[in-house]
Parts: C-alpha cells; structure tokens; sequence
C-alpha cells in the first residue's frame, strides 16, 4: 500500500509523495519520525528563495537555542541512497553535513529547480499538493543566515494511505 505524509504548516498543508523503488531507508526513517510525532512543532529554520526550505531539526522547537538551529537531529544517521531523481521543484530530499551518511531527521523541499544537488543528496519524495504553500514559505521575508523573519512552524506530519488524499 502507498502511503503519503501531510505537512500541515501554518502556511497551509502540502502532501507529498514518495519514492521507496530508489531511496527505500530514508522513506523508512522519514515515516517513522513522522508516526512518533518527531517533526511536530518544529519549523523551517532555512529557507532561500529559488532554491529550498528546510526543517525537520528537532531543536526548532524551542526558541532559546535559535543559535544552533540546524545542527540537531534524531540521534541516528542514515546511509546516503543517491539516485537519478533530479532535484526539480517539490523534490523532497535529505539535509545532510559533508559526509554523505550523515542524514538524519533534517530534509529540504526544493523551491526551485537546484540540479546541482543531483547524485550528491538523498531525493526520495516529491510535492503532490500545495505548492501554493511551498511558494508561500520559499518567499517568506528572511534575515541572514536564511531565518524566516515569521515562523513558519511545521505543526504536523501524518502518514496516510494515498488513495485517502486524492
């Protein structure tokens, strides 16, 4: 049975699919972080226009540790599945250090088309519905270091049975 994760954002909700023929691990650890209720009440702490938002840091949810932002995780990394899945806009891919297996909870939905990332990151879903929200977020005003000026708070991620969403 395929299955769908929907993002409920205060922008508004995107579902997403995903690809377990070419990155099966990462839609393994994506679900399971979902279903323990992991990416809720996070937020998208990087977003830049024209190329991706970011989110899935487990310390987005508490506003004191703005400083470190970014570096925080499940406690586990994943190994890298690179594919022939381009990094096209909606792409839903993994955030990672400079080792490849270094994957974790983080992951980015592209806002435009960076193919640059192609074979060197983790892309294992794509955008089925909502790019409106998807716009709403990639434009959001930033201030350096790409932080949305306004939250942009990751309220819930639920997996459901595709043919539930059509």
């Amino acid at each position: 049975m395929s299955e769908v994760a929907i993002l409920t954002t205060s922008a508004g909700e995107m579902i997403l699919e995903f690809w377990p023929d070419v990155a099966p691990g990462h839609v393994e650890n994506f679900k399971q972080l979902a279903n323990q209720g992991f990416y809720d009440g996070t937020c998208f702490h990087r977003v830049i226009k024209g190329f991706m938002i970011q989110g899935g840091d487990p310390l987005t949810k508490d506003d004191s540790k703005q400083r470190a932002w970014g570096t925080g995780g499940p406690g586990h990394q994943i190994k890298a599945e690179f594919n022939d899945k381009a990094h096209t806009r909606g792409v839903l891919s993994m955030a990672r250090s400079q080792d490849p297996n270094s994957a974790g909870s983080q992951f980015f939905i592209c806002h435009g088309d960076p193919r640059f990332l192609d074979r060197q990151y983790t892309a294992f879903g794509k955008l089925i519905k909502g790019d409106d929200v998807l716009e709403k977020i990639g434009t959001t005003p930033t201030v350096p270091g790409d932080r949305p000026v306004t939250k942009q708070t990751l309220i819930s991620v639920k997996i459901v049975p595709a043919d539930s969403v059509k």
